[in-house]
């Protein structure tokens, strides 16, 4: 899923502080698979809308990738034109130009944590809980403008 603020950097700048800031809706995000091609294909059709979005968060970071490859082709610069936020934080995040801002995973704690539950269940013991939150954290490279600017 691709999810965009609509809003165009110019019309930020002109409105009044106070304002809030566009805020996304449901036409502004686009569904699709955690790939690249998903991302391309949704990346086209939201940077294709009268009023396109200044910025957009990837369900992932190969969807992200798909998005920079729409916006190479339609002539964008990101993050001059387009902020672009992915999520995983895939080794290649670093790689691409500009290097793509980011939400990190602990994939290390999730799969100790997964082992930790799979054995207990194994040994026929009930989990204390079903759910478990790990904190994620954001990774701030060179995708993303100021808001406004």
């Amino acid at each position: 899923m691709l999810c965009s603020r609509r809003s165009s950097r110019r019309a930020n700048r002109a409105a009044p502080r106070n304002r809030p800031a566009s805020l996304t809706t449901p036409d502004s995000c686009a569904r699709g698979d955690f790939h690249f091609e998903a991302g391309y294909s949704a990346g086209r059709d939201l940077l294709s809308l009268t009023q396109p979005p200044s910025a957009v968060f990837a369900g992932n970071d190969l969807q992200a990738l798909g998005l920079y490859e729409a916006a190479r082709e339609l002539g964008l610069r990101i993050p001059d034109d387009l902020s672009v936020v992915g999520f995983d934080d895939l080794p290649m995040a670093r790689w691409v130009g500009p290097p793509l801002t980011t939400i990190r995973q602990p994939l290390v704690a999730m799969a100790e944590t997964a082992a930790r539950l799979a054995l207990s269940l194994g040994r026929g013991e009930r989990p204390d809980t079903t759910r478990v939150d790990l904190a994620t954290s954001l990774v701030i490279r060179h995708s993303t403008a100021p808001f406004g600017g």
